[in-house]
């Protein structure tokens, strides 16, 4: 087993894991002094997470830009207090009232450069704090808007009032944001029930290694054998 793994190493992360689980599993599985990655992944989410490995860390700049792509999902009928199905439910609507064509023009209005709001249930920082900490006592605090790019957004409504999109994003940007949103412009509650990260850049789901079977040394060397050197990045 190689002692010093260097390279870039795209796992499909699975629900119910921190990006952090996955870098500290991987970190003691391969045996490598580093590993960092590219952009958090919250637990409920599942998709593509770029690992850096070894001296690869020092490269961590150089995907800071990268666009991502999202398949979410959206329920209609209620909001929660962290804008996704982990959350306190915060209001019940009946769906019923939701015009689909309405509805599809208002998710196609997304699409574009916009100011979005963090959600409270973030890691932005606000003096120091990090906003879930905050939220978490109960605090709701003034948010800065962030720019962010919507590159694409298509949707499907068939089976409503469960709805699934997908997202081309810039950096920065929530979807579970997104989601309330959507449901704040036609008048019916909603969040985001489901999501799989589909593409960091340039690195998609088809490539990434399945992590949720990660217990031996079998399951190590596997991860060994997918890590991509840096040469090949370029």
């Amino acid at each position: 087993m190689n002692e010093n793994p260097v390279g870039i190493l795209v796992v499909d992360k699975p629900e119910g894991w921190t990006s952090n689980d996955v870098v500290q599993k991987t970190k003691h599985m391969i045996k490598a002094k580093k590993v960092g990655h590219t952009g958090t992944l919250d637990p409920m989410a599942t998709g593509v997470l770029i690992l850096l490995i070894g001296k690869a860390t020092k490269t961590a700049h150089l995907y800071a830009d990268d666009y991502k792509r999202y398949q979410a999902e959206i329920t209609f009928g209620s909001s929660t207090d962290s804008y996704d199905r982990t959350g306190a439910v915060t209001e019940e609507g009946s769906p019923d009232s939701v015009d689909l064509e309405k509805l599809k023009e208002v998710i196609e209005s997304f699409k574009g450069p916009q100011e979005q709001l963090p959600p409270m249930y973030s890691a932005v920082k606000v003096k120091g704090k990090k906003l879930y900490e905050l939220a978490r006592k109960g605090k709701v605090v003034e948010r800065k808007a962030r720019s962010i790019i919507i590159e694409s957004i298509e949707a499907d409504l068939s089976a409503f009032p469960v709805i699934t999109i997908d997202v081309l994003c810039s950096k920065g940007t929530y979807i579970r944001s997104i989601a309330h949103d959507i449901g704040d412009r036609v008048a019916c509650p909603s969040h985001l029930s489901g999501l799989v990260r589909t593409a960091a850049g340039r690195y998609t789901i088809e490539n990434a290694v399945d992590f949720s079977g990660t217990v031996d040394a079998g399951d190590a060397l596997n991860l060994l054998n997918n890590i991509i050197p840096l040469e090949v990045q370029s």
